[in-house]
């Protein structure tokens, strides 16, 4: 078997589970801000703090990524998100608050590691197909979410669907074992990991420096953060809008959830296909962010009593277009990237990313409060990806 397919099995997997981990959180969210005694709409803080436990680790892991080796700290984060779910399971505010860091800095292994693990052995003729394949586990995560997490919240309670978490991130921990020798086979013992080396201003400023070895990745990173404030609002508020707007039950707003992150996994391998062939996927991206935008819109203005079909269409849609940029985008990363910055590159470009999932659920929500209503907050999310995609397209046609 070539080597990319296990590396391709073994990033896919970690990416899903990752995925599964932080978005079984919002997906049961209506039951956990209920028994906390907090408005439905505070999700989008634990969101935020999710995001920003992963921006900790993009600024601060790139040691622990040299020292580990990419599989083994696939397997950290794994352990740190399994650790957050039994922190969440407390249900009281604090510890909320500390489980969504941790699943944050869980998750955060995932895009560099991945990166690191991919750019080492896809052949590059099939790269950003390898790396949308790896990419869509996440939005393959987030339909096992609403398809397993909340269905066991609703007969089981939260609680259960949080340890079925657990001992998911475990199993598949354990799963990757085998394949450590040969992925982690350049890693650096010798790298330090103390406290200084972490929080040197170096190793801090690394991802960021990175960033100006091409002068494509400002543009890439401006597009994929719009993106990220989009995506993050869609996955943050999805289910906890369709209960509270369209009056569903959380199972049938879980699989309504599902539909959306399932177009996103059919979508990442379509349109990575398609940058491939096409050659020109930052355009590509373009593109896709203006069908976002409006695909968004037409959620927002959906009227109430509109048919369920048109409204599974319109997620489905969305999840389509506003959830498969990540591999297209990692990928362009990697294609502009010496080998051996790839890692830091990622991680630059990642930490920028997730700054947006920080700031848009955060933002959303108080919009929410501000406005009394969720169709302003959804349309400005839509406005600000079709503005930057405009000023983005403008950009690479110069």
């Amino acid at each position: 078997m070539p080597p990319w397919i296990a590396a391709l099995g073994a990033t896919l997997l970690m990416q899903s589970v990752a995925s599964f981990m932080t978005q079984s959180l919002p997906v049961v969210a209506p039951l956990i801000t209920a028994s906390a005694g907090l408005a439905p709409e505070r999700v989008g803080n634990f969101s935020s703090l999710v995001a920003f436990g992963t921006v900790l680790f993009l600024l601060l892991g790139g040691p622990f990524l040299a020292r580990l080796g990419p599989v083994r700290t696939l397997q950290a984060g794994a352990a740190i998100c399994a650790a957050a779910m039994l922190t969440a399971g407390f249900g009281t505010v604090p510890a909320l608050a500390l489980a969504s860091l941790l699943l944050g800095i869980g998750y955060g292994p995932s895009p560099p590691a991945g990166s690191r693990i991919l750019a080492a052995t896809a052949p590059k003729e099939h790269r950003t197909l390898i790396f949308s394949v790896k990419q869509a586990g996440a939005p393959l995560g987030g339909a096992m979410a609403g398809l397993i997490s909340a269905p066991i919240a609703a007969s089981a309670g939260w609680p259960m669907a949080l340890l079925v978490a657990v001992v998911t991130a475990i199993a598949a921990a354990a799963v990757i074992q085998p394949l450590r020798g040969m992925l982690d086979a350049e890693r650096d013992p010798t790298r330090r990991i103390g406290l200084r080396d972490v929080l040197s201003p170096h190793s801090i400023a690394a991802p960021i420096a990175a960033l100006r070895i091409d002068p494509l990745l400002p543009k890439l990173v401006a597009l994929s953060v719009s993106f990220a404030l989009c995506q993050g609002c869609l996955f943050s508020f999805t289910v906890t809008w369709l209960v509270e707007t369209r009056g569903m039950g959380l199972v049938q707003a879980g699989s309504t959830f599902a539909v959306m992150q399932v177009a996103g996994v059919v979508a990442r391998v379509l349109l990575g296909w398609i940058a491939d062939r096409t050659g020109n996927a930052t355009r590509n991206l373009v593109v896709q962010a203006f069908v976002a935008s409006g695909s968004v819109v037409a959620l927002a203005l959906l009227p109430a009593g509109a048919p369920l079909a048109a409204l599974m269409l319109l997620c489905g849609l969305a999840g389509f277009v506003g959830a498969s940029w990540n591999g297209i985008s990692l990928a362009e990363v990697a294609r502009v990237s010496p080998p051996d910055r790839v890692g830091d590159v990622t991680s630059g470009s990642t930490l920028f990313v997730f700054l947006g999932y920080v700031a848009g659920p955060s933002a959303f929500s108080l919009l929410v409060t501000w406005s009394g209503g969720w169709v302003l907050p959804m349309l400005l999310v839509a406005g600000q990806l079709a503005i930057v995609a405009a000023l983005v397209g403008a950009a690479l046609r110069r």
